[in-house]
């Protein structure tokens, strides 16, 4: 008899509530929950194909192994017995440097996934972990500290009545940051709050979904989003639309970013970013003028180049408009199972995640960012002999060669490897099938998780322990029991917030979890004890409130950090790009896939199999070409052929296609049905931010020519 259970998704970071049909064993139906407080019923068509991820022939579930250059299936503990041996011989001659472990998308979805890559690469004593956040928004998540940060957060999207969402298209990437659209139903949020008088403003060089909703669309030259800020910022203080009093009592710099941005009056701002000069005054008066709300960026404008410069005027523009949640009121995105820190009304110091006291690259004079080492070195790490070279690596849940800068390069890196390890449930993914073993992990459905990694986006406290649904094939692990296991057989250690991870015997994922997480606001285990039914728990006597701040606190946000005025001054007289390349290639997601998962599933394959090159029709006829034709698409460091595909919405000049399609062993007959990787335009060893090692992965410029 078919029963219904509670869980939630783990396709991606959303992490939809969901009712889970199963019989015999099997899941035979994903469904939104309707009774879920947050989702409301909401899934998407990408997780609505769990049943056929989970007991599809796609899916890997048993490990294998390289033999003769053909692959053997292989018994886990066998293979974890062989590769333990061989990361200890290689550490034994080469040192703990030679090994790196990539966590990619795939492991967070994983509750306990990135905390164990973490805890096993400080056990092994490497310095080379590496995650994909560092691949698309690096700048926001560890150079933003660096100017304070507000100890009570900034507003909700729910609070707020403006909103603007500079190359982010959250209805179909279900990704904002925090205090921007969240990704439960967005579509839906969205819809609602501008029916109930949010001022919604976009910049985006296309008509995306959410430009179209939008009050004032700026379809913004891809990389000129600097331009762009700097004039709506100049509008704003020459105007005296700012929160003056709130700046006169928490900001120093002020003077010296206004010196920048009058280099950027509204037309000179204007005419560089490729906007009407009166739309770039309105949406800064449209902004400036609501009394709650933040500007928030997605991965494009961070990929387009001076990723670190578009987010220190991002912070500077919600700074100086005084966005945060003030004394007495609710403090934004709670969390529960993410360390506990005071909120109050004042400015936590300027704190660097990055540079001097981190641990080093030997490439490009790169550093960590907080605890990761950026990705866009991790080729010329495992290429450039010496000491500290890497000759081990262990993928994750991802596919670095689909998605790191130089799809050649990174093919010759992994070739060079003496040992490359995936845990995958795809063997024939780009990646996994060039490795010497490739591990079958179990799927979320077959686990238990928590919902750390989606607290992220909510406004509630809000919290998930979920059971597993059904059992796992035969002899599969989770990929931090895999990790623990390399450390038990390697004799290193798994350290944790709580206390070292007991490495005896294996603890249960629920006390790894609550050593991985302690000093949250509630453990998971007592989260799993509060569940009822599979229901979310809603801890709502723990919403903090901020707090008054501390008087004598000497904080105050620094918008000179890092000289950005006068980095914001070096670009002004930037050169434009030569004219050899006159189009711009932007980045952007898909419905139908999570960067490369997605591609093996028969029902999303049924909605597009290839990578288009999406193009005004002014630009096919300057090609020429037709819709559905092939094109050449060149830039300074490669090419390859796509499909065009006229598309109304976008802006003249730019050419949009996605990231992390195309396996290197595609020629142009099989573009129609696999696609390419725009990663082949794009090398890291150029036009790479200097703190954060981003490559330009997108607003490329290229040239484009029938096939």
């Amino acid at each position: 008899m078919p029963e219904v259970r509670r869980s939630f998704c783990r396709f991606c970071h959303a992490n939809c509530a969901m009712l889970i049909t199963v019989d015999q064993g099997r899941v035979i139906r994903v469904q939104g929950d309707p009774d879920d407080p947050v989702f409301g019923g909401y899934t998407c068509i990408k997780g609505r194909q769990l049943a056929e991820a989970h007991h599809g022939p796609q899916r890997l579930t048993a490990s294998q192994k390289r033999v003769d250059g053909r692959f053997e299936e292989i018994a886990m503990d066998a293979a974890l017995d062989e590769i333990a041996a061989k990361l200890s011989a290689i550490v034994a001659r080469y040192g703990p440097h030679a090994v790196a472990v990539y966590a990619g998308t795939y492991a967070f979805q994983n509750s306990a996934g990135v905390g164990s890559a973490m805890a096993f690469a400080q056990g092994l004593g490497t310095r080379n972990i590496y995650t994909s956040v560092t691949l698309d928004q690096p700048a926001k998540v560890y150079t933003t500290m660096r100017y304070g940060s507000w100890m009570g957060g900034t507003h909700t999207f729910s609070d707020a009545d403006v909103a603007f969402f500079i190359g982010n298209n959250p209805i179909v990437s279900h990704y904002g940051p925090p205090g921007g659209l969240p990704p439960f139903s967005p579509s839906r949020r969205l819809r609602d709050a501008l029916d109930g008088g949010l001022k919604l403003i976009v910049a985006d060089p296309r008509q995306s979904d959410v430009a179209a909703l939008a009050h004032i669309h700026l379809p913004v030259r891809p990389g000129e989003d600097p331009a762009l800020l700097a004039g709506i910022i100049h509008v704003i203080l020459a105007e005296g639309l700012y929160d003056q009093a709130f700046d006169h009592r928490y900001v120093d710099g002020f003077d010296e970013l206004q010196r920048a941005v009058a280099l950027f009056p509204p037309g000179v701002a204007a005419s560089r970013a490729g906007v009407e000069e009166i739309q770039l005054v309105a949406a800064a008066r449209m902004f400036a003028n609501g009394t709650k709300g933040i500007v928030s960026t997605g991965t494009g404008p961070e990929m387009a180049g001076n990723g670190t410069l578009t987010q220190y005027l991002v912070s500077s523009l919600n700074i100086i408009c005084g966005r945060f949640c003030r004394e007495g009121e609710k403090s934004s995105i709670p969390r529960i199972f993410t360390p506990v820190i005071p909120r109050r009304a004042q400015v936590a110091p300027p704190m660097a995640l990055y540079g001097e006291g981190f641990p080093a690259s030997r490439i490009r004079g790169l550093t960590h960012l907080g605890m990761e080492m950026p990705c866009n070195v991790l080729a010329d790490e495992m290429l450039t002999p010496g000491e500290g070279q890497v000759r081990a690596l262990i993928v994750i849940g991802g596919n670095p060669l689909v998605a790191f800068p130089d799809q050649d390069k990174m093919v010759r890196a992994l070739g060079g490897l003496d040992l490359l390890v995936s845990i995958d449930v795809n063997a024939e993914s780009a990646t996994a099938k060039r490795s010497d073993y490739i591990l079958a992990p179990k799927m979320c459905l077959e686990r238990e998780d928590i919902s750390n990694l989606s607290e992220w986006w909510y406004e509630i406290p809000y919290a998930r322990y979920t059971e597993a649904m059904i059992e796992a094939p035969e002899g599969l692990l989770e990929e931090w029991e895999m990790l623990w296991e390399l450390a038990h057989r390697m004799k290193t250690g798994l350290p944790l917030a709580g206390a070292a991870c007991p490495m005896g015997t294996r603890p249960s994922k629920e006390a790894f979890l609550d050593l991985m997480v302690a000093g949250c606001a509630v453990a998971p285990s007592k989260v799993r004890r509060d569940t009822e039914d599979g229901k979310a728990v809603i801890y709502a006597d723990l919403h903090p409130v901020v707090e008054a701040g501390d008087p004598n606190a000497p904080g105050r946000f620094d918008l000179t950090a890092g000289a950005m005025p006068d980095q914001l001054i070096a670009y002004s007289s930037v050169a434009q790009p030569t004219p050899d390349f006159p189009w711009r290639m932007v980045s952007r997601r898909s419905r139908h896939r999570f960067n490369s998962t997605g591609q093996n599933l028969p029902a999303l394959r049924a909605k597009r199999t290839t990578n288009p090159a999406f193009l005004h029709p002014d630009d096919l006829a300057r090609i020429p070409c037709a819709d559905g034709d092939m094109v050449r698409i060149r830039s300074a460091v490669g090419e390859i052929i796509a499909v065009a595909r006229k598309a109304e919405n976008m802006r003249p000049g730019v050419v949009s296609m996605a990231h992390a399609f195309g396996d290197p062993d595609i020629g142009p007959d099989g573009v129609h049905d696999h696609g390419a990787s725009t990663n082949r335009l794009v090398s890291e060893t150029v036009s790479y931010d200097p703190i954060t090692g981003q490559s330009l992965q997108s607003a490329i410029p290229v040239s484009i020519v029938p096939a």
